[in-house]
């Protein structure tokens, strides 16, 4: 459960409080293309400013591999952030050095300083001391509110943890509270659906959900893993040869909790304009892949996401970018939409989906971060989260 110290617990009036928000957005022809992971800061930066601090904001986009790279700046950031605020917005163009700490020491209450995407250092996924060091001097509280990178130790959500007071932000701790006790105290039935395309990302979070849930139903490329691990041979799909072993005992493991799909829908290429057809499953051809789940299994998924009051979700039933392999992915996600669950949908392609579908609004909580939410559903510790003050 949360038992770390929130913004609440610290009194920021008149301070400058550096803030590691996730500005991780993808861009388009230099302008920002989706909104939602600043909008996701919103509230932690409302709460600041009404209580008199001067926001000093930090983030990462992209990889830009330790190197300056202009089309991985932050800079588009600022004028969106400035409209959904209504505040004015400064941007400068480094994240560390002289520039940025003379602009960071001016600030006065209510006044926001975005940096440059810490990213351009390769001192910060290192988590370097000094990098960490420099970054914390522009501020006198640091507050995280970026859980999509609090399964990573870096400079700028651990390092500077050491130097400042650090407490978490009000999106961390929904994320932390929602997924915390999904996995402490499930109402029961309590089902998760995973899929996506590897069975290695998901073999701790498998492991440690069969101790947890009551139905685990299987979907994605991962599926395709577990088919060849029970003897199917799967045509051309993407199989992880490595892992047949592992997925031959998961499935001894889980019995009858862990669902596998009944059919499956077929291509002849990779492609939207591919011949495809509906097969119940048992040998594929060769020169066909399997890209969805097929209506039998949907129906039997839908079935068991009606009677759940949990239901935890990470990773799509197919390649849902194409039009003819989405149908499972909408279809359950329409099934998860309609039930009486609390529902909790993992960040990344799955969190892309439900917002495809048009059904976010119906779902309990949508992750923002793909990975730490994969990380917590492991039951792994999160560093960015490890380094904050714990409640007292």
């Amino acid at each position: 459960m949360f038992n770390k110290k929130t913004l609440r617990d610290v009194d920021v009036q008149g301070k400058r409080v550096l803030v590691r928000v996730d500005f991780n957005v993808p861009l388009e022809e230099g302008r920002v293309a989706d909104d939602t992971r600043i909008r996701a800061a919103l509230p932690t930066l409302r709460y600041l400013l009404d209580h008199g601090a001067a926001l000093i904001l930090c983030s990462h986009l992209g990889r830009p591999k330790g190197e300056r790279r202009p089309e991985l700046s932050l800079r588009p950031v600022a004028p969106v952030l400035q409209d959904l605020l209504g505040e004015r917005v400064t941007f400068v163009d480094d994240c560390i050095g002289p520039l940025v700490e003379a602009a960071a020491h001016s600030l006065g209450s209510g006044e926001i300083l975005l940096l440059e995407n810490t990213r351009f250092y390769p001192q910060e996924k290192k988590n370097d001391p000094e990098f960490a060091r420099q970054l914390a001097s522009l501020a006198e509280v640091f507050v995280n509110d970026a859980f999509g990178t609090a399964h990573r130790a870096h400079a700028s959500n651990v390092g500077v943890a050491a130097y400042l007071p650090a407490v978490a932000g009000l999106l961390m701790e929904k994320e932390i509270r929602y997924l915390g006790q999904v996995l402490a105290e499930p109402q029961r039935p309590f089902v998760a659906i995973l899929g996506g395309a590897k069975i290695s990302d998901k073999i701790g979070v498998i492991r440690n959900l069969l101790a947890k849930a009551d139905q685990i139903l299987i979907g994605g490329g991962m599926a395709n893993t577990f088919f060849l691990a029970e003897g199917y041979p799967v045509g051309d799909s993407l199989v992880e040869r490595d892992v047949l072993e592992t997925a031959r005992q998961l499935v001894e493991e889980a019995g009858p909790r862990l669902r596998l799909p009944v059919d499956v829908v077929i291509a002849d290429a990779f492609s939207a304009e591919a011949q495809t057809r509906i097969v119940d499953m048992g040998p594929i051809p060769d020169g066909w892949r399997i890209l969805d789940i097929g209506p039998e299994t949907v129906e039997r998924y839908a079935r068991v996401i009606s009677q759940a009051r949990t239901v935890v979700w990470n990773g799509p039933m197919g390649v849902f970018e194409l039009p003819p392999f989405a149908r499972g992915t909408f279809a359950l996600a329409q099934a998860v939409a309609d039930s009486q669950a609390q529902s909790i949908i993992g960040g990344g392609d799955s969190a892309a989906a439900i917002q495809q579908s048009g059904l976010a609004e119906r779902v309990t909580h949508i992750s923002t971060g793909g990975g730490a939410s994969l990380k917590m559903l492991e039951g792994a510790e999160l560093p960015g989260l490890s380094a904050l003050l714990d409640a007292d």
